[in-house]
C-alpha cells in the first residue's frame, strides 16, 4: 500500500492560519510559524475583547445614569435603590438611553425614586 503524506492537509492549515493574519505587518502575515503565534494571540484577545465590552458598556451605562440623576438631585444608588423600591424594573441600558434621549422622562422616574426613599 502507497504512502499517504500530509503535504496537502499542512497546505490547507498553513492557508488557514495565514488567512487569519492577513493585514499584520511584516513577517506576521508571510510567514507561517510568525503569523501562527500571532493569529494565537489575537484570538485570545479578541476573546478577552468580547468579555471586556460588556463590561465597559455597562460602565458607560452608569456613568450616564449618574450624571443625570445627579441633575435632578439623587445620586445613582440612591435613584437606583428608589426605582427598586417603586417596583420599576428597567435595565441600566434603557435607562441611560432615556437619560441621553429624554430628560422629561428620566425626570419623572427620578421624581418617583425620590418620593419612594423618602
Amino acid at each position: 500500500m502507497a504512502r499517504i503524506k500530509g503535504g496537502l492537509n499542512a497546505k490547507k492549515k498553513h492557508n488557514r492560519v495565514l488567512k487569519l493574519a492577513k493585514g499584520y505587518r511584516g513577517a506576521r502575515s508571510k510567514q507561517y510559524r510568525v503569523a501562527k503565534q500571532s493569529v494565537m494571540r489575537a484570538l485570545t484577545s479578541s476573546y478577552a475583547g468580547r468579555k471586556q465590552k460588556k463590561r465597559q458598556f455597562r460602565q458607560l451605562w452608569i456613568a450616564r445614569i449618574n450624571a443625570a440623576a445627579r441633575m435632578n438631585g439623587l445620586s445613582y444608588s440612591k435613584f437606583m435603590y428608589g426605582l427598586k423600591l417603586a417596583e420599576i424594573d428597567m435595565n441600566r441600558k434603557m435607562l441611560a438611553e432615556m437619560a441621553v434621549n429624554d430628560a422629561s422622562g428620566f425626570a419623572t422616574l427620578a421624581e418617583v425614586a425620590k418620593s419612594k426613599i423618602a
